[in-house]
């Protein structure tokens, strides 16, 4: 593929995690104040709940960190999330940068960019994940707009231009009939194109593996480290890694695999060996 559309960059995973073939473990926050199932829990004891998740996945080998709203289901569209959503997600994620070593990134749902950049750049973040970046998409959410182009200049006004954006293509939790004419190829270079220094490939919805097709087809159509965002599992792993530079895995390592479980730190343990196998 020509990439003379395209700005030369170094592979952000090697940059942010010191390898390739990166494991990030996600740490699902609870239910945060405004959020629908927040019942008044103290603050206190949110921030402790992502600190222990956070040592629990360092402890078990994971190479980076990201922190979700992931308790706030249903959730709502970007401009519909609260200002205390951001407030309370940037102190989470200093605590959670300030309990372990590893590099952190911030994922504020749903499609949450200027959010996410905001928190990152409050709490020291490395990198954020958008879920719709370029193009547009129908979500659980309703009718969901890529904000890239204002996403990029609120980054740049902050300063925060080393906060890496990782972006989903072709997100799960959607139907693309609406860009039926844009194919998996196209939606990739579309993500690059709009200076993404990442893409991610999913499945349908959360837990389900991405298609293994449909990641090759997206490792061929751009010089942007490929990441696959759901459904990594100590079965599939390896496999995934012969196309991926990096995953970002949550329920396979949660107890009885449920991601509103707290993370098990024997199975992330195992899955990190076998992680280390398939490196070999």
């Amino acid at each position: 593929m020509s990439q003379s559309v395209y700005k030369a960059k170094t592979n952000v995973v090697q940059r942010l995690f010191g390898r390739t073939k990166a494991v990030i473990g996600v740490i699902h926050a609870l239910p945060l104040p405004g959020s629908a199932n927040y019942d008044g829990d103290p603050i206190e004891r949110i921030y402790e709940h992502a600190c222990a998740e956070a040592r629990r996945y360092a402890d078990g080998g994971v190479d980076g960190l990201i922190v979700e709203n992931h308790g706030d289901i249903p959730f709502v569209k970007p401009e519909e999330l609260g200002p205390e959503t951001a407030a309370v997600m940037a102190v989470m994620t200093d605590r959670v940068a300030r309990a372990t070593p590893l590099p952190v990134g911030v994922n504020v749902l749903a499609n949450g960019a200027i959010q996410a950049i905001a928190v990152a750049k409050a709490a020291g973040a490395r990198f954020v994940r958008v879920n719709q970046w370029a193009n547009a998409y129908v979500a659980n959410e309703g009718f969901v707009e890529g904000k890239a182009g204002l996403a990029a200049r609120y980054r740049n006004t902050l300063r925060a231009r080393d906060v890496a954006v990782f972006a989903d293509v072709h997100v799960k939790h959607g139907a693309h009939a609406i860009m039926a004419d844009r194919t998996l190829t196209e939606l990739t270079r579309d993500a690059q194109f709009f200076d993404a220094d990442a893409v991610i490939v999913t499945g349908q919805r959360t837990g389900d593996s991405a298609n293994l097709d449909d990641l090759a087809t997206v490792q061929g159509s751009t010089s942007l480290p490929v990441v696959v965002g759901s459904g990594v599992n100590p079965e599939n792993v390896g496999a995934i890694l012969g196309y991926a530079d990096a995953v970002i895995v949550a329920s396979a390592l949660k107890h009885d695999g449920g991601w509103w479980n707290e993370v098990d730190p024997e199975r992330v343990k195992a899955f990190m060996a076998v992680v280390r196998e398939a490196r070999r």
